[in-house]
């Protein structure tokens, strides 16, 4: 088993392209309209799975036809849910988002089921017999800040197993709630916001530093079309964002992180990882939803060229 990924799913439905909402109920007609497996692991899951990874996703789900879509979807991506639990008395966690021509992404969403994840829906041993563990939006699945959770965690790091850890949410009383998970995780890649939020610092890089003395490894911090900047006790490493036509930024985010972790799981170091991570997300921005334009992994590397 290669990557274990557990946290948010959401089922996202995109139109594009949204100038407005229109007044009473008028019809506009937009270009493309598509559903995708979305969320901090979710959407990675899926992302992991098109770049070639073994990948199984744990999460809670409604016992609904959102959750029945969001299973479907996943699976044809090759992602294993069987560790997706069912909720009888919460809907499965979605969101709608009007994709403004400029690639912007306001958002209509539903917590449901997210909010009720536990430690209990992890099985026994599984995070122990990943390669990587990620944590995708612990900020929003509030159950698995417990002390039984974070003794799997580091059960399985003692076993050699890497955590990474995202965030949903840009809220900044829930970021901060995700700062219990750092003294158990060994890479954290949270944008701007997420960061400021979570230390009062304004720029990345001081950011960075004051995460990364709360227990990681590294901090890779994604700045949009800025790039990102890795850091790591041995210094800080920037790197330029791709150019890429932007269609669309959902799911940049998980993007970068299925490439981080791949790169990861190819025995690349962080810088590299990060340089990876970037492609995806280059490459994911260039059309509708979370899983756009990822066919395999020499397609996203191609974007970086000769290495």
């Amino acid at each position: 088993m290669a990557v274990v990924t557990l946290g948010a799913h959401i089922i996202d439905v995109l139109a594009r392209p949204v100038e407005a909402i229109p007044p009473g109920q008028d019809t506009v007609v937009v270009d493309q309209i598509r559903v995708t497996a979305a969320g901090a692991a979710a959407g990675t899951a899926v992302a992991l799975a098109r770049l070639g990874n073994q990948v199984v996703s744990v999460g809670a789900i409604g016992d609904d036809d959102l959750g029945d879509l969001l299973v479907a979807v996943m699976g044809r991506h090759g992602v294993d849910v069987t560790g997706l639990v069912r909720r009888t008395a919460d809907q499965t966690s979605a969101s709608i988002l009007p994709i403004r021509p400029d690639g912007g992404r306001p958002s209509f969403h539903v917590p449901g089921a997210n909010l009720t994840l536990t430690a209990g829906a992890v099985g026994p041993g599984l995070l122990a017999a990943a390669d990587v563990v990620h944590l995708g939006g612990p900020d929003v699945t509030f159950g698995l800040n417990d002390p039984a959770f974070f003794a799997m965690l580091a059960a399985a790091r003692d076993t050699g197993t890497v955590v990474t850890m995202d965030l949903l949410s840009n809220l900044p009383d829930l970021v901060k709630g995700a700062s219990a998970f750092l003294p158990h995780v060994d890479h954290f890649l949270p944008n701007q916001e997420q960061a400021e939020a979570m230390t009062g610092e304004a720029l990345p890089v001081p950011a960075a530093l004051a995460l990364l003395d709360q227990g990681p490894r590294s901090v890779v911090v994604t700045l949009g079309e800025q790039g990102s900047v890795v850091v790591t006790r041995d210094g800080v490493t920037r790197l330029p964002a791709l150019e890429v036509d932007v269609v669309d930024t959902t799911g940049c985010g998980d993007a970068y992180c299925a490439g981080f972790i791949t790169g990861l799981v190819h025995g690349e170091d962080v810088v590299e990882s990060a340089a990876w991570g970037g492609a995806a997300a280059a490459t994911v921005a260039q059309g509708l939803g979370s899983d756009a334009h990822l066919t395999d992994l020499d397609g996203v590397l191609a974007l970086l060229g000769p290495r």
